[in-house]
Formats: structure tokens, C-alpha cells, sequence
């Protein structure tokens, strides 16, 4: 079966279905890092002390406190949960698109990985290995480009494309 810019041909109304999906799943994903920037400051020493507490410092506006075994473990449990869905999902509608298939493919296996890498990351980071703050950065910063390629893809591929 072939599956690449079957998006082409896809009703109004599945077009129309999937850009609203795209555009809620969008402001739930962009108010994630604004919560991220507003907790990290999307600094390496924001994300250590996010995690690992910053009690040590007296020159500190708000006090932070290392989270607990259960907080960290909620915290890796439920966001992986959440995005292995979130870019399963992803991934089955840009699967329909008529992208470049290298990129696409891309696109669609890079977010798991990252997934496995920031998530795990920060729970390597909160067991005391602090240079795995860079990896949870640059993980994140490649799961970020993957969502925005993604859904801009998408986009692009409902709203301009006509192709057949």
C-alpha cells in the first residue's frame, strides 16, 4: 500500500480534522516550553537547579529543592507516556505527505529518540551526572525541531500542496 501523498487525497473534512488536531496539539506543545522557560530559564545551570535544588545558593531569587524519587519518576513516566503519542500520531499523518522521504523518515524515528534522551536524561541528571544537562538540551532542542518541521510539513502539505 502505497501511503506517501495519500494526504492529497485526503476529504476536506480529514483535511480539515487533522489542521485543528495540528493547531491544538501546537499551543499544547509551545505552552510546554514556555513552562520549561518559565521553570529552566532554557539555561544549563536553570535545568540543574530545576531538578537538583539550588539551597546551596544565597544569591538565589527562589528557592528550589531537589525533587523526590516519586517526583522525577512522575515526571519521566508521564511525559514519555504522553509523547510517544503525541508523535506517534505525529508521525502517522506526515506519513501521508509527499516530503522528501529521507526527511520525512527522519521526522518521524528522531522524536522517540529524543524522547528517550531528554526524559532519561533528566533522570541521569537528577541521579547526579550533571553534565547530562547538555544532552537533555540538545536533546530537547531536536525534539522541538522535529514537532516544528513536522507540523509546518503538514501544514504546508494541506493548505499549499495540490499534488497527486
Amino acid at each position: 500500500m502505497q501511503i506517501h501523498g495519500l494526504i492529497h487525497q485526503f476529504p476536506k473534512e480529514i483535511k480539515s480534522l487533522i489542521l485543528i488536531f495540528i493547531g491544538v496539539l501546537s499551543i499544547g506543545f509551545y505552552g510546554g516550553l514556555s513552562f520549561v522557560n518559565n521553570t529552566t530559564a532554557m539555561s544549563s545551570s536553570g535545568i540543574e537547579s530545576h531538578y537538583l535544588g539550588n539551597e546551596d545558593d544565597e544569591a538565589a531569587e527562589i528557592m528550589e529543592f531537589k525533587k523526590s524519587e516519586s517526583e522525577i519518576l512522575t515526571i519521566v513516566h508521564s511525559h514519555i507516556l504522553s509523547l510517544s503519542v503525541i508523535f506517534f500520531l505525529l508521525s502517522l499523518i506526515l506519513a501521508t505527505t509527499s516530503i522528501n522521504k529521507k526527511f520525512k523518515y527522519f521526522l518521524m524515528i528522531e522524536p522517540f529518540l529524543s524522547i528517550i534522551l531528554t526524559f532519561g536524561g533528566i533522570y541521569i541528571l537528577w541521579s547526579g551526572i550533571t553534565w547530562f544537562k547538555y544532552v537533555v538540551i540538545f536533546s530537547g532542542i531536536l525534539m522541538t525541531f522535529s514537532f516544528v518541521s513536522a507540523t509546518l510539513a503538514i501544514g504546508y502539505q494541506i493548505l499549499f500542496s495540490k499534488r497527486l
